[in-house]
């Protein structure tokens, strides 16, 4: 019996590189994409990325328009809550530590599009406690996880999700100009942490921190309560205890 030879490992690993960098770039791009685009946002060749899409199509990973663009498709989509749904499995033990820790509510929280999505969250045990329901979409500018996503983004890719989601005032304290926002993510890059005073909503304070790895920083874990219990920067003070939570849950 004769066999296919096998395609050379090099040929195959710069394949699944490139069709990934073409999936990447339509999810960073927030919009529908030509080929001429991609090729120019991923360096590849249009008739390598011509055959790439067509692939991609072909498997549901990519969709394309009736203006003949492209942008990613449901089985990428079925991808993505897949991953979400395994995420969350394995963050409710760190979130359930963050809690016993502070006795406030722990979220862990991922951008999905243009939006912050919060995937997982563990519950205070106080009566007066707050809620961020699992599965809520919420925008990025006015909450301390997405602040924390943003300013892990190049610059310009941060700018571009703020342009495309304006930023609309969800409190009196929502930071609603980009130059002041831009400021706000050079001090969360500096600091490496972020806080929501009351911008997301009033009388509630929360912190986050960014899950590192190998890779982009792709979630933030957030501590969140009424904003008295925040007082005496305390949210500083719980800093380390959640980057050392974080760090744990990134390794594992």
């Amino acid at each position: 019996m004769t066999s296919e030879p096998a395609v050379p490992r090099s040929a195959s690993v710069q394949s699944v590189d490139r069709a990934l960098d073409v999936l990447e770039a339509m999810a960073g791009a927030g919009k529908p994409l030509g080929v001429g685009e991609l090729s120019d946002l991923t360096g590849l060749p249009q008739g390598t990325a011509h055959r790439l899409l067509q692939s991609l199509q072909q498997r549901g990973y990519v969709r394309r328009d009736a203006s003949r663009k492209y942008s990613v498709g449901t089985s990428a989509m079925r991808l993505a809550d897949a991953a979400q749904r395994s995420l969350a499995r394995s963050a409710r033990p760190y979130l359930a530590e963050l809690v016993t820790l502070s006795g406030e509510t722990a979220n862990l929280a991922v951008m999905e599009g243009d939006d912050v999505v919060y995937v997982a969250q563990v519950s205070s045990p106080h009566t007066l406690r707050m809620f961020a329901e699992v599965g809520r979409h919420v925008p990025p500018h006015s909450t301390a996880v997405g602040k924390v996503l943003l300013a892990a983004m190049p610059r310009e890719q941060a700018l571009a999700v703020l342009r495309r989601t304006g930023l609309p005032a969800r409190t009196p304290a929502t930071i609603t100009e980009v130059g002041a926002f831009a400021t706000e993510l050079d001090l969360v890059a500096g600091r490496g942490w972020a806080a929501d005073d009351e911008e997301q909503e009033t009388g509630v304070r929360c912190v986050a921190v960014p899950v590192g790895g190998p890779g982009p920083t792709l979630a933030a874990m957030s501590l969140s309560g009424p904003s008295e219990r925040f007082a005496g920067g305390r949210d500083r003070d719980l800093v380390e205890a959640m980057r050392q939570v974080a760090t744990g849950f990134a390794a594992g």
